[in-house]
């Protein structure tokens, strides 16, 4: 009985050695990889930077009692500053679509002339602002391609009037005036996540623009009393500028994990 006991608790310890070595071998599974999101475009933003831009304006000059004109062709050129924001809607992965608001700040300097009279001036588109929409492609998860277009209203400075022969004074002036149109443009915007530097939120955007002013009717004046002469500058202008600027997304927090 004895030996029977002792061999029945030898099979016992030997089964549970077995079955403690089997669950030490099993093999060891490793969770589930976490499978990367792309951001959402859809957003508040902000945005600042600077450029540089040309104008040009068909101008003509007249004078009372007289049917004809003459007819010319004006420009100038600047650099400005530029603020504003703004709010987009990612409306399908490749797509994305918004509204916004800016303005520029700067001094592009061009000339004005009343030739009847042979008199030249400076003047120079002071401010202007903008309001429209933009409608992008996603050429990749964080980088924008996109269109842009809308309403605009600009600030043009007076200017005092010179001889055109001499140089000297004249006697005469212009007023500032404002002018409003319309624009349309396009640019890349893209995420500064680049060369490993980790930068969520932060953006850079280049854009092209180009505006169309109404045309506004220049009155020339005399210095002191302000009263007009009998000549005026007709001016209708189009702006041309290309800027750079720093974009921060509000929403952006960089890609967004799953399981």
């Amino acid at each position: 009985m004895k030996k029977l006991l002792l061999a029945t608790t030898a099979v016992v310890v030997m089964t549970g050695a077995a079955s403690a070595a089997d669950l030490a071998a099993r093999p060891y599974a490793k969770a589930p990889m976490m499978a990367p999101v792309a951001p959402s475009w859809t957003g508040f933003y902000i945005f600042g930077g600077a450029g540089g831009g040309i104008w040009d304006a068909d101008s003509n000059s007249n004078r009372t009692g007289f049917a004809s004109t003459v007819n010319q062709r004006v420009g100038g050129d600047g650099w400005f500053g530029t603020v504003g924001a703004g709010y987009d809607w990612q409306v399908n992965p490749s797509w994305v679509v918004g509204v916004f608001g800016d303005g520029q700040f700067g001094s592009l300097r061009g000339d004005i002339q009343d030739q009847f009279a042979g008199f030249t001036g400076r003047i120079k588109l002071q401010d202007s602002w903008a309001a429209g929409v933009r409608v992008g492609y996603l050429v990749a998860p964080n980088v924008l391609s996109y269109v842009n277009g809308g309403y605009t209203g600009s600030h043009w400075s007076g200017t005092t009037l010179n001889s055109v022969f001499t140089g000297a004074a004249s006697g005469f002036h212009t007023d500032s005036f404002n002018r409003n149109g319309w624009f349309i443009g396009g640019g890349v915007e893209n995420n500064l996540n680049i060369f490993g530097i980790s930068a969520p939120g932060w953006f850079m955007k280049t854009e092209y623009r180009t505006a169309f002013y109404n045309k506004s009717d220049i009155a020339v004046r005399f210095d002191g009393t302000n009263a007009l002469s009998t000549d005026s500058v007709t001016f209708k202008p189009w702006v041309q500028t290309i800027s750079t600027s720093l974009v921060y997304r509000f929403n952006w927090t960089g890609p967004v994990v799953k399981y």
